[in-house]
């Protein structure tokens, strides 16, 4: 039976941004995958346009593992930067605290998304000692030199840049996407420690400051991973000038490409702006959780290919919520089957799960994959409603139906002991008044369960009952 169990391929193909063309990744042949993913920068809460990135990520990080890779993935915090010191001055608090409370509050609501969490999450300023040594590296090797307001590194030493974002230094303009400063060599060049006695700063070989954004994580990869990294990925956003720079100045110190494949995910836009902070039109992860379900939230951002921008439309969520619902139907479906046939065909489930291997190999086509597992859904409420979803059935399907369902992250709701135990008192209490004849009262409890999210299903055999995300579809 083992040998019959459904599974993934072993290989899978993603794009390389820096040529346009596509690397075969081969469990096979490299069981291990180092993957660094550009985390919050935590002046404020999570909102859903994070959510979008580290979601995907999530999923590209279970899909390798299905496939048979050991993944090895680092997901950063930026806890000190210029954003996180301006906005901790505006809420007149000090700036690590500010920090340490976002990154309680980001584990707090990415835990109802059901990831898996990353092996490591580092810190910037757990690092600021890696970063000092980088720059000392940098400096004698002639690519960084030491200013009046901080130390620089010359991007005019280094021949490749620009070849990521294919953006030349001649076509920078300062002001733009340039910190501008009179004290640089060049306009172009950017900080690897900024002078500065505000807290927080740190002691350094040439004074006391902070490092500069770029150098931080460029720090945490050579001591978490290591170079060359198989995937680093994050938003688009950073393509420029955060990645370019991190490639510039990471592979001046090494002499090693700082990753084979680079992954950008697509914005998330509101009202056709994109979602951020600096534009005051986010919605939280936490409402926006509590608002439509965690499992409807994740469907609706893995819903257009990752590389693509995702327009929020309350259509495009009630679809998600309806797509989701006929999903979390046939999942309970399969773990109560009541059917007196047990009729499938598992060739037509082995060609599900063929088109959903082959759309998550063919660079994480996630709308596709999305479309197999609702076809599969549709296929068990069907057997379901026409009494051909026995135990046997069950069985042979839950397989090919967990393996896409687990995969993709989606997770179904769940109680605590105090509230499963309070849902079967009431469950069997309105059992009981019908055997009665009190249909009335009954139907109060139905509702009481319906306004709490439990569902219930009347059947021959007895009731079945629900937790479901969204109890008014």
């Amino acid at each position: 039976m083992a040998r019959d169990m459904p599974n993934l391929s072993p290989t899978i193909e993603l794009k390389d941004t820096l040529t346009g063309q596509l690397r075969r990744l081969d469990s096979r042949v490299q069981k291990s995958v180092k993957v660094y993913v550009c985390g919050l920068t935590v002046q404020d809460v999570a909102h859903i346009g994070h959510a979008k990135t580290i979601v995907f990520f999530d999923v590209l990080r279970r899909v390798m593992e299905a496939k048979g890779f050991d993944v090895v993935l680092a997901q950063n915090f930026t806890d000190v930067d210029d954003k996180v010191i301006e906005r901790a001055r505006r809420l007149g608090v000090k700036p690590l605290e500010l920090a340490e409370k976002n990154i309680e509050r980001y584990f707090s609501d990415f835990g109802q998304m059901n990831l898996r969490g990353a092996t490591y999450y580092p810190r910037a300023t757990e690092n600021v000692g890696e970063m000092i040594s980088f720059i000392e590296g940098l400096m004698r090797k002639g690519y960084a030199y030491r200013a009046s307001t901080g130390v620089y590194f010359d991007v005019s030493r280094f021949d490749g840049y620009g070849k990521l974002s294919k953006v030349s230094p001649s076509e920078l303009k300062v002001g733009a996407r340039v910190e501008p400063d009179p004290a640089k060599r060049n306009p172009y060049d950017f900080a690897l420690w900024k002078f500065s006695e505000e807290e927080p700063s740190w002691e350094s070989p040439w004074g006391r400051g902070r490092p500069g954004w770029h150098i931080e994580c460029s720090a945490m990869v050579h001591r978490y991973l290591g170079e060359p990294l198989d995937v680093h990925g994050g938003g688009e956003d950073l393509i420029f000038p955060h990645h370019e720079n991190e490639i510039a100045q990471t592979e001046s110190l090494t002499g090693k490409p700082l990753a084979h494949i680079w992954m950008h995910v697509g914005m998330l836009n509101l009202a056709e702006e994109k979602m951020s902070k600096s534009l005051g039109n986010i919605i939280g992860v936490r409402e926006a959780a509590s608002k439509w379900g965690p499992n409807t939230l994740r469907y609706f951002l893995i819903s257009n290919r990752y590389r693509n921008q995702l327009p929020f439309t309350e259509e495009a969520i009630t679809n998600s919520s309806y797509n989701w619902s006929i999903i979390e139907g046939a999942a309970y479906g399969l773990r109560s089957p009541d059917g007196r046939e047990d009729d499938v065909e598992e060739g037509e489930l082995r060609e599900m799960i063929e088109a959903f291997d082959r759309a998550l190999s063919d660079d994480m086509d996630t709308p596709s994959a999305l479309s197999e597992l609702v076809k599969a859904s549709r296929m068990i409420s069907r057997l379901s409603s026409q009494g051909k979803l026995g135990a046997l059935a069950a069985s042979k399907v839950r397989p090919y139906f967990d393996l896409m369902f687990d995969t993709l992250g989606f997770r179904l709701p769940s109680l605590s002991k105090e509230e499963l135990a309070e849902v079967q008192s009431l469950v069997s209490q309105r059992a009981a008044l019908r055997a009665s004849g009190r249909y009335s009262e009954a139907d109060d409890i139905r509702r009481r369960l319906a306004e709490r999210g439990i569902k219930l299903q009347d059947r021959p055999g007895g009731t079945v009952w629900m937790k479901v995300e969204n109890p008014w579809l």
